[in-house]
């Protein structure tokens, strides 16, 4: 087999990706280190020459996944945040489920997703034109928690309709901020 010569930071990206492929199938402590290298024709040890452990490899596939939820769900309008949002939940509802909502999740898992949350938070609040308050933080935060269970529950009951939701949660933001 020959082995393709790369950058250090395009060895990474690449790696990075097939993890990204693998989450697709399966829950990430299920991606092995193994699997990984083969598909990306290197060995085990050059892996590890890039990411010194599991967990730090497995770290960065986490927040890709989570920088590729924050592009969908963008930043110029609350509208088109929450639909990029529902969107990306939808079509990954299993593997979204399985990443961050899992029983026995790493503390390291819940970091990314807290920092996830935090900055949709921040880029809704700009989106809408308010300013911050701790109080209208926090009220945002579990917001988007209502969103994100409500994206889950209705995938999971073959509740289909995006604009709907899209609709509910945008009405339930404008409630909370009101409130807040």
């Amino acid at each position: 087999m020959t082995r393709e010569r790369r950058t250090a930071e395009d060895r990474r990206k690449q790696l990075i990706g097939i993890g990204l492929r693998m989450l697709t199938a399966r829950p990430i402590h299920q991606v092995t280190v193994d699997e990984v290298a083969a598909e990306a024709g290197i060995s085990r040890s050059l892996l590890f020459h890039y990411f010194p452990t599991k967990q730090d490899y497995c770290v960065e596939v986490v927040r890709a996944a989570s920088r590729r939820l924050l592009r969908e769900a963008g930043a110029d309008s609350a509208a088109g945040m929450v639909a990029g949002y529902v969107a990306f939940i939808q079509r990954r509802r299993t593997q979204y489920v399985g990443l961050y909502r899992a029983a026995g999740q790493h503390d390291w898992v819940r970091e990314i997703r807290d920092e996830t949350q935090a900055e949709l938070t921040t880029r809704v609040l700009k989106a809408l034109g308010v300013a911050a308050t701790p109080e209208l933080e926090v009220a945002v935060r579990a917001w988007w928690a209502f969103a994100e269970e409500l994206a889950i529950e209705a995938g999971g009951r073959g509740l289909a309709d995006p604009d709907a939701l899209v609709r509910l949660a945008l009405s339930t933001l404008d409630h909370v901020v009101r409130a807040a």
